[in-house]
């Protein structure tokens, strides 16, 4: 865990490029790869796109109590418990993502997997930082972090079982990932990246969500 061997300083500067090349890279998957993927599968894609950016909104907005992405700067509410249940239920969304794509076709799930992680990486770092400046230690904060990240697993597991059984469902899903990225980007990375007001950091923000961008057009098949 980056918490355990950086300063907080440090830590907030590695956060802050993760997050520009991840919003970069979930634009990227959403419009190079996932959508051109649905194209020709006789579903109503801005439909269901519609439906992932609300579906992300309710659970940013009424189940993931909070989603942080400064280290140990972030505000810290007393239900921490029912913090790790949102992100378990977050987690479970992006796993039955993640289990369709694999569906679909090997390099789909393979994109839509990098699309998360690379999301995924700045946030378990703030929920880490949230439930130590919580007052828990850092093993159980980070055990705890563990544990609820499993969930993600079950969801691979029930999104790829659901694919199999229900004629092209997979196909839906995938244009509700679509929105659930463009939601994610839009509203929760690129509002973060314009927050900083130093012209050099905004410069390289820039170029690393561009570069995000890129690096998922250089790895379209």
């Amino acid at each position: 865990m980056i918490s355990f061997v950086f300063k907080e300083v440090v830590m907030e500067k590695i956060i802050f490029m993760l997050i520009s090349f991840a919003a970069g890279s979930l634009v990227g998957a959403s419009f190079l790869h996932i959508l051109p993927e649905i194209v020709g599968h006789n579903v109503n894609i801005f439909v269901w796109v519609v439906g992932g950016f609300i579906l992300f909104f309710i659970l940013e907005k009424y189940f993931y109590w909070r989603h942080c992405h400064k280290g140990g700067n972030c505000e810290i509410h007393p239900v921490r418990y029912l913090n790790l249940i949102g992100d378990a239920l977050h987690n479970f969304v992006d796993g039955m993502f993640i289990g369709s794509s694999f569906y679909v076709g090997k390099h789909i799930g393979v994109i839509a997997t990098v699309a998360v992680v690379l999301h995924e990486i700045p946030q378990e770092i703030g929920d880490f930082s949230i439930l130590v400046y919580s007052g828990l230690n850092k093993t159980k904060a980070l055990g705890l972090n563990m544990v609820v990240s499993l969930a993600a697993v079950v969801g691979v597991v029930a999104g790829y079982f659901l694919s199999s059984v229900i004629k092209d469902i997979s196909y839906y899903l995938l244009a509700t990932v679509a929105g659930g990225f463009i939601y994610i980007s839009s509203c929760d990375l690129i509002p973060e990246i314009h927050r900083e007001k130093q012209l050099s950091r905004s410069v390289y923000s820039l170029v690393l969500f561009v570069l995000g961008v890129v690096f998922m057009a250089l790895i379209k098949s």
